[in-house]
């Protein structure tokens, strides 16, 4: 049987392009470069949104922002899933969001408890999940996301230990994506093409395991 894999994310997900701006090329993106490394075997699906948080209104666009509020439509909507792998935080670095990484840690602790506890179509079982902390954000001569991340560059370099912790508490997998990827110098922010692929790249290994392949 296939498997199906959900990956719940914000711009970096979405395939944000700080060169463009644009959005990379669909083969380009995590998600897609997982399910190439995958196979057949799976089906991957892409949700990111550009400026979602993991727990925190952020009313300056459109769309609704806030993770939790989103994330248990989703679940129904594609449910059956077997794995969620979700990547959040940097926007909760945005000093008007919040721009406490501890903050952060607790929004994802929230989003953990959603998919434990939503009440799943035709009674399936919740997904395995998979925490994943984003690069970090660095500094940028981009005056506009300079001070859109203000303090993001050091408040950022602690998610990686907090959402450790938070997925050993939970029993999630977790993975370091600053490990293997960097941000762009060009916003601070986002991913070139090379990073986001890297992360897609070290992401198969895990997924196989916790999908048990």
């Amino acid at each position: 049987m296939v498997k199906t894999v959900l990956c719940y994310g914000d711009s970096l997900t979405w395939g944000y392009n700080a060169a463009g701006p644009s959005r990379h090329a669909l083969e380009d993106r995590w998600p897609s470069v997982l399910q190439a490394a995958l196979g057949d075997e799976v089906r991957v699906i892409a949700e990111g949104l550009n400026g979602r948080t993991t727990a925190f209104d952020d009313h300056s666009a459109p769309e609704d922002r806030n993770g939790t509020r989103v994330l248990p439509t989703l679940l129904g909507t594609h449910s059956p899933l077997d794995l969620i792998v979700i990547m959040l935080g940097s926007n909760d670095m945005k000093p008007w969001v919040h721009g406490n990484p501890l903050a952060a840690k607790h929004g994802m602790g929230r989003l953990v408890k959603i998919v434990r506890g939503h009440a799943y179509p035709l009674e399936a079982e919740a997904p395995e999940i998979l925490l994943i902390s984003p690069p970090s954000i660095r500094r940028t001569e981009n005056v506009e996301f300079a001070q859109m991340f203000a303090g993001g560059d050091s408040a950022s370099r602690k998610l990686a230990d907090l959402y450790s912790a938070l997925a050993d508490d939970a029993g999630c997998g977790f993975f370091d994506a600053g490990s293997v990827a960097e941000t762009t110098p060009l916003d601070g922010v986002h991913l070139d093409a090379a990073n986001t692929r890297k992360i897609g790249e070290a992401l198969a290994p895990l997924v196989r395991v916790m999908l048990a392949l």
